[in-house]
């Protein structure tokens, strides 16, 4: 049985993993693949009255089809800032703007460019598992603390270590599998 200090610990620990992973997911699906999806432009921030706006504050963004993304601004007279931060974005998009919506084509992935996304991917990955083994690191420190502190059996340390190893190679494991679809899906033509 461990410790009620300790189990909070381990608690806390499995918590910041849990956040590394939904940090994962978050980029990955900025991360485009084949088909056109609102979430790839969720991360672009437009220059609107003197502030940085996300751009889902100021327009609603739809994939009519594969190949487009369409921006419809609630207020007109944002057109302009919105394409220009769409553009800026670093995304290699090119939007055009026809008074009314915000167009934005997009062009077939070379193989070129899905090996560049795939790298990005596990990049972004490797961040993921960094924080998580941090978390780990940060927990094993704090129940050693803990047992010298409180003077709790060793067998708890013991134990407790156990437990947040568990909780580290779960949330590796989950890293892993969203690496590996994320790979798939920016490889299939």
């Amino acid at each position: 049985m461990i410790p009620q200090e300790l189990q909070d610990l381990i608690d806390e620990a499995d918590m910041h993993m849990d956040e590394a992973v939904s940090f994962l997911k978050k980029e990955l699906s900025h991360i485009r693949t084949g088909k056109a999806s609102p979430a790839l432009i969720d991360g672009v921030k437009v220059e609107y009255y003197g502030s940085q706006t996300p751009l889902q504050q100021l327009a609603n963004v739809s994939a009519p089809d594969p190949r487009m993304l369409t921006v419809s601004p609630y207020d007109k007279s944002s057109m302009e800032a919105i394409e220009k931060a769409i553009m800026s974005a670093g995304l290699g998009l090119n939007p055009s703007n026809d008074g009314e919506i915000i167009r934005i084509p997009l062009p077939m992935l070379t193989e070129e460019r899905r090996k560049e996304l795939v790298k990005k991917t596990k990049e972004i990955a490797e961040q993921a598992r960094i924080s998580i083994r941090n978390a780990r690191r940060n927990a094993n420190d704090a129940i050693k603390k803990a047992v010298d502190e409180h003077s709790l059996p060793e067998d708890s340390k013991f134990e407790a270590e156990e437990d947040v190893q568990a909780a580290t190679d779960k949330h590796t494991e989950l890293v892993e599998e969203l690496l590996s679809h994320k790979e798939e899906e920016i490889m299939t033509v």
